[in-house]
């Protein structure tokens, strides 16, 4: 299946690694001319020379703070002038830290709005005026199955993310007429660096093994394991694509049947 990437010109923030990094080999993959965004430009270049050698694809670098205010804004800008305009966005960044509600103060909070949040708002609005010039604009905000199903210890994470799927869904009403599409993936526990400083913070409190921990974590999937990166991946290419071209305001779980609701 042709996914109608080829050519199309794509930023995909927090792309040096993990699930963004994934995004970004797969869209490479099928043609896509990508930019790919994280604060540490070291392990951008690396990024990018991966997707050189597996794709034959160039790929360009657009580093910069996501949680700093007036950092979305030229990321995009210097990331479309250089691509030429942008087609597509996948605004991508790292989770809040792991902890129960009193554990945290203002400042936690205030970061997991900047990070978690504002990043995506300001990304969006940076980006419509060159999406309003594609023919195949699509955007699509990662955030996490924990606005369905609240993971436990992660409170930050619960509350701040699920105001960033108000936001996707709004703008598929507000926008949608002029042919914009906006989705949002909600991953669960799938097989990246974050996950597993996460199950290591829990063994540690447990007193187990991250082995153990992961092990059970697993167990809660339909499937009996957890996601890995790349099956993310290829999600998250087809709802950015033109194949998708009538999906929008959706909030897919890639969960591996983790999310036990029936909607």
């Amino acid at each position: 299946m042709d996914l109608g990437l080829a050519g199309l010109r794509v930023l995909v923030t927090g792309g040096s690694s993990g699930l963004g990094f994934a995004t970004a080999l797969e869209l490479a993959r099928e043609g896509a001319l990508v930019a790919v965004n994280s604060r540490d430009l070291g392990r951008i270049e690396q990024a990018i020379e991966k997707i050189k050698n597996e794709t034959g694809q160039v790929a360009i670098a657009a580093a910069g703070d996501l949680t700093i205010a007036s950092e979305p804004a030229r990321i995009v800008t210097e990331a479309a002038e250089t691509l030429g305009g942008l087609d597509l966005l996948l605004t991508n960044a790292g989770g809040p830290p792991q902890g129960k509600f009193e554990t945290f103060d203002d400042e936690a909070w205030d970061n997991a709005v900047q990070l978690s949040f504002l990043s995506h708002v300001r990304l969006i609005r940076a980006a419509l005026p060159y999406l309003r010039k594609s023919l195949a604009p699509s955007v699509l905000t990662v955030t996490s199955l924990s606005v369905k199903q609240p993971i436990p210890d992660l409170i930050l994470s619960n509350s701040v993310r699920s105001a960033t799927i108000g936001l996707t869904k709004s703008l598929a009403l507000e926008i949608g007429g002029e042919g914009i599409r906006f989705n949002s993936i909600l991953p669960a526990w799938t097989e990246t660096e974050r996950v597993q400083a996460l199950m290591q913070h829990r063994a540690l409190s447990r007193g187990t093994t991250i082995e153990e921990e992961i092990q059970r974590q697993a167990a809660s999937s339909a499937l009996g394991r957890m996601g890995r990166a790349e099956e993310f991946g290829r999600v998250a290419a087809f709802l950015l694509s033109p194949a998708a071209s009538y999906l929008t305001g959706m909030m897919l779980s890639f969960d591996g049947g983790m999310y036990r609701g029936i909607y």
